[in-house]
Formats: structure tokens, sequence, C-alpha cells
């Protein structure tokens, strides 16, 4: 797979692969405030999705490298005021091998490791700690995985959550809950 810069020296795509117009203006986001700590970032994709039961809008911005900011963010929702913007790196699944040889495929690129680090990369950015999973089966048969958050970031995060089930389910397809564990107060 060939990779060629685009005319915003932001944007990677593939060989023969244009930028559609709403990459363009992510890319252009990105230079504007940020150019000396942004050197070394270059996105690979942005989506605009909507979240699935409420009126919200997020941006996914696939990435190349694994290096994330804070202020990148923070800068992105500011320029698309009214939608959560989160960094997703740009990972590969890899198929098992029907060889039988076990080091054909590296751990890092197993449909399970992928989706932990896509999790781990959505709630990356407001430096949130996954203090928890757990995965439910309901009666029918479907899965739910409930992602406990740290309850000290509870105020400054607490409206990404639908965003980050969301953008999840887009990504993946699995169903899941982010909350923050109940805490009883002490007496």
């Amino acid at each position: 797979m060939v990779f060629t810069a685009r005319s915003s020296k932001k944007i990677i795509k593939e060989k023969g692969a244009e930028p559609d117009e709403f990459e363009e203006s992510v890319a252009q986001a990105t230079n504007a405030e940020l150019k000396a700590d942004l050197r070394d970032l270059y996105i690979i994709s942005a989506k605009e999705i909507e979240i699935h039961g409420t009126a919200r809008k997020a941006i996914i911005v696939h990435k190349a490298l694994q290096k994330i900011q804070q202020r990148l963010v923070r800068e992105l929702e500011k320029k698309f005021s009214g939608k959560d913007v989160v960094i997703v790196a740009n990972r590969r699944i890899m198929p098992p091998t029907t060889s039988g040889v076990s080091n054909a495929r590296p751990r890092s690129r197993t449909l399970t490791a992928v989706h932990e680090a896509t999790l781990d990369d959505l709630v990356y950015p407001t430096e949130i700690v996954i203090v928890g999973k757990r995965t439910r089966y309901r009666v029918d048969g479907s899965k739910v995985l409930r992602v406990y958050l740290d309850p000290k970031d509870r105020n400054t995060t607490e409206y990404k959550l639908e965003t980050f089930s969301g953008v999840y389910k887009k990504l993946t397809g699995k169903d899941v809950i982010f909350e923050f564990p109940v805490t009883e107060a002490t007496a």
C-alpha cells in the first residue's frame, strides 16, 4: 500500500485517492493555530457521523501517528462548534493464519487488540482512565460492553459519553455503554 501526500500536506491518502472537502477543511483547521506542534501529524481520513438517538454530531479523525494531543482536540472542537472531535489511530486487522504458524500475525493486529486500542484512543484526549470493563450478555444473546471511567473526570467529560458510544459502535459494530462507577459516600 502506497501513501501519497496531498496538497494540504497534512492528508495522506492511498495512491490515487483524492481527499474530499470535509477532509480538506479538517486539515486546514489543524494547520492554522497548531502548526509547530503538529509537524508530525498526518490525517488519513476524516468523517462526520450522527450519534444514534441524539441530535449530536461527531467528527472522527483517523491519524497516521500514535501521538495524540489534547490541545488539538480542543482547537478542532472550537473550529467545528457544536460537534465533538475524536481522534483514532488507523489500525489494521489481519485475518487468522491458516498455515498453523503462530507468529505469522502479530498480537497487535488481532480483532480484539485493535478494538481494545480503539477504545483507548476514544477516551484518551480527555485523559480519562478506564477503571473497569464488564461484558453483559442479554437474554436475546446480544452482548453489551460496559466501560467504567475514572469518576474524577466526570465534570469534564460527561457530555461526551454518548459520542464515545456512537463512535465506537460505528467503528467496530459493538454496543458499548460508558459510565462512571457509583461510589458510596462514607458517613
